[in-house]
């Protein structure tokens, strides 16, 4: 196989990307330079590929301080980073509430200008697989830009430190950032410093993108070949995903690169028990100018053509959860000796010798035929009433004089088994949550909250940039779990925050298991507002309903959240 020259490779503190985890390394506040080590590539073709059009600044950095408040709103909270002239703090937006990253730096300093237009490009694209920018201004002899903070999110650094990713994980990673580099560059912007941290995974599962254009204009990075750049960082992080190895002879990002002189290896040739679909597919991102021929495998020079490759693989499953079996039953021992006795001195049972019965007396034969008379009498009166009692009714017609013939009807219908009245509640099971595409989730944890009985909680979506979801999908929704096939004739769903579009769908009634697609369901009703009884308009027998949110209100922050907070079912 062809030889790869190792990329040109920033490897500063991963924080100094972007301070948006809890887990990012942190440098302290009084200004202390962060030094920034580099891999050079090793052929001279590499050079042109990410190249610094920029002197090295002589702006300082603005001399700030915890508490130092922005445009009367942002109040800077920790320093991240100082390095090349800027900074980057962790701040407060005191008029949301909410905790923002800023990057600040001189007006006059040489990639102010560069930096302002990237942050407002990147604003301007809005798609949630990247870590959002807030606001960028010029204000006071400063520069700054505000971007999301995402404390519930860890970078892949972290991940990647634990070990390597499970082949699922591995394929989540490349197959959603291929998707998102792929639609930022159809808007005409690259990433360019695509490292293990600028990539987040958060709580659900997602990965997102932080630093698109800025942090490659706060260095001041361009390339002739962005598409191509930002296609082989994709491959290095699946590498490193795969093998914990960095796909470089050099160490970066806390990984020992590849021994020198040996070329670059495929990941399963590095590491035993590789998905040899990712390995390739790692490679046709890595070593893209036609040396993968000996796999007879086109290499991906474009993240499009990258997406494109990963949907053509089998899908990989996630693990099967496994689950601890209970310790073996132990039979309790209850014969006489050996029940409660300790473990240790347990043993076969005792047999203790039955005493003897004692003699029968005179006075206890007495006793005994004397209740057997009792008894036979007893037993003679009552069969003399009965007799009694049905000669009189066959006399009296049949009829018993002492009930009523509207107590007799009544006791019948009392009798007579029910049959589910309408309008009782029905139970829910259990419920998960939907994703049309099936790649990523929608707040699982939170599901039990939307029939929980308690109104003031509810299962909330991710953020999305508009109601319809940003056009990413069609909806997402609760797929519920009644158990079994039941009645169902009403189903009441509340929402907080604002009026929310609804649909009800519902699986067919010889269904047996729960469906994974949308088209698995048939719409039976929708409506929509923040109390929405959804009534199918003909008889609805099912055991799986799909509550399927289809348009989001909005949370004042400038993004849109669906917030279920009781789903209520009766027959």
């Amino acid at each position: 196989m062809a030889e790869r020259s190792t990329a040109a490779v920033d490897v500063a503190d991963n924080s100094g990307d972007e301070p948006l985890t809890a887990q990012a390394g942190k440098a302290t506040a009084d200004g202390a330079a962060q030094s920034e080590d580099s891999a050079a590539r090793t052929a001279p073709e590499a050079d042109d590929e990410r190249k610094s059009d920029e002197p090295a600044p002589s702006a300082s950095t603005p001399d700030l301080h915890s508490g130092h408040k922005l445009a009367k709103r942002y109040r800077l909270e920790e320093c991240i980073t100082r390095l090349d002239g800027f900074s980057s703090w962790r701040a407060v937006d005191e008029k949301l509430r909410r905790a923002v990253g800023v990057h600040i730096l001189p007006a006059d300093h040489p990639r102010a200008r560069s930096v302002l237009a990237a942050a407002r490009s990147s604003a301007l694209l809005g798609d949630p697989r990247f870590v959002q920018v807030l606001d960028a201004v010029e204000e006071n002899d400063l520069v700054y830009v505000v971007h999301e903070w995402l404390p519930d999110a860890t970078e892949l650094t972290t991940l990647l430190a634990m070990g390597p990713l499970e082949p699922h994980d591995a394929y989540q990673l490349v197959d959603q950032l291929s998707q998102a580099m792929a639609a930022a560059h159809r808007e005409g912007l690259a990433h360019l410093r695509l490292t293990p941290g600028a990539v987040l995974r958060t709580s659900t599962g997602q990965y997102r993108v932080r630093g698109l254009a800025v942090n490659a204009a706060l260095r001041g990075i361009t390339a002739d070949r962005p598409q191509r750049t930002d296609t082989e960082a994709i491959g290095a992080l699946l590498y490193a995903a795969l093998t914990q190895r960095w796909p470089y002879d050099s160490d970066a990002y806390g990984l020992s690169g590849l021994p020198k002189g040996v070329g670059l290896l495929p990941p399963d040739q590095v590491r035993a028990g590789v998905h040899r679909g990712l390995s390739e597919l790692a490679m046709r991102a890595l070593v893209n100018d036609g040396a993968t021929a000996s796999r007879q495998e086109l290499p991906c020079t474009t993240p499009d053509e990258l997406a494109k490759a990963v949907a053509t693989m089998p899908r990989i499953r996630p693990p099967e959860q496994s689950f601890t079996s209970p310790p073996e039953y132990q039979r309790t021992g209850y014969q006489q000796g050996a029940y409660g006795r300790p473990p240790h001195l347990a043993g076969p049972a005792v047999t203790q010798p039955i005493p003897p019965a004692p003699l029968e007396t005179r006075t206890g034969r007495v006793l005994k035929w004397g209740v057997a008379a009792l008894l036979i009498a007893a037993l003679g009166l009552g069969s003399w009433q009965i007799a009694d009692r049905l000669i009189e009714r066959r006399n009296n017609g049949g009829t018993d004089p002492g009930v009523s013939q509207t107590e007799k009807n009544e006791k019948q219908n009392d009798d007579k088994p029910k049959a589910g009245a309408a309008g009782e509640p029905v139970s829910i099971a259990g419920a998960v949550d939907f994703d049309p595409g099936g790649d990523t989730s929608e707040k699982p944890d939170g599901i039990r909250n939307s029939y929980d009985d308690d109104p003031g909680t509810a299962w909330i979506t991710n953020w999305y940039k508009s109601s319809d979801f940003g056009r990413l999908k069609a909806g997402v929704g609760i797929i519920l779990d009644l158990g079994e096939v039941k009645q169902v004739g009403t189903v009441d769903v509340s929402f907080h925050g604002g009026t929310t579009g609804v649909e009800l769908r519902a699986a067919p009634e010889n269904t047996h298991s729960r469906p994974t697609t949308l088209t698995g369901f048939t719409k039976v009703a929708e409506g929509s507002g923040t109390k929405v009884a959804l009534k199918p308009g003909d008889t609805l027998r099912a055991r799986y309903l799909l509550v399927w949110l289809t348009d989001l209100p909005p949370m004042g922050d400038g993004t849109f959240r669906g917030k279920v907070s009781e789903i209520k079912i009766t027959s």
